[in-house]
């Protein structure tokens, strides 16, 4: 992580958002939802979040970055785990008080004989790093 990145933000997270979601290549997959868990780290910017007035409004709303996965699992089904990274990281990063994302996605019912599988993403603005 760029020691610039950490010096100039805050870091907000969602850690073990699960939901249910039509997801995968498999066939056994394309047959019903299953079930996803996404973690999300934003990095915002101090100065286009730093609340002046204790108001949810001058922050990054967590009720935000849920919308932004719910809308994109709503959109039906994808088959790559990189796929649904991608689309919640460009979301994410359309805010504006938004500098960096990172997502992980993890499906623990594919295998049984691991805890999940899964993928993870980082992707900060243009200029930020």
């Amino acid at each position: 992580m760029n020691n610039t990145l950490l010096l100039n933000c805050r870091r907000l997270f969602l850690t073990g958002l699960t939901v249910q979601a039509h997801i995968g290549v498999h066939d056994f997959e394309q047959q019903a939802p299953q079930r996803l868990i996404i973690d999300v780290d934003l990095y915002v910017s101090f100065e286009g979040t730093r609340p002046k007035d204790d108001r949810i409004d001058e922050v990054v709303d967590y009720d935000f970055v849920r919308a932004v996965v719910h809308e994109r699992i709503a959109r039906g089904h994808i088959g790559l785990q990189e796929t649904l990274c991608d689309d919640i990281l460009t979301r994410l990063l359309d805010h504006t008080g938004v500098m960096a994302a990172r997502v992980s996605t993890r499906k623990p019912d594919v295998y049984p004989d691991c805890e999940a599988v899964g993928v993870e993403a980082f992707r900060a603005k243009p200029g930020v790093l």
